[in-house]
């Protein structure tokens, strides 16, 4: 498969990634610091440390489901066509 037939393909599954990341962190940030709603990073009433936190938890979140989805993706078109995407 090409690159470009599989481009389609990949933003797909890039928004299906973020969704789930999304979500994912939200229930991680839920469970380890008891708090609803993530900070924002212009939020006045929260400190840098809890900004930072959360910041580095939801990249490193969203970088782990977004390697698992595009592996998933690309090993799901090589059984599909017998070749890896380029």
């Amino acid at each position: 498969m090409s690159r470009a037939a599989y481009k389609p393909v990949g933003v797909l599954l890039g928004i299906a990634a973020g969704t789930v990341a999304g979500a994912i962190f939200r229930q991680v940030w839920k469970l380890t610091a008891g708090d609803g709603e993530a900070p924002d990073a212009t939020d006045e009433d929260r400190h840098w440390g809890e900004i930072l936190a959360a910041a580095a938890l939801q990249g490193a979140i969203f970088a782990v489901v977004r390697a698992a989805v595009d592996r998933g993706g690309a090993v799901g078109v090589r059984r599909l066509t017998g070749r890896w995407p380029q």
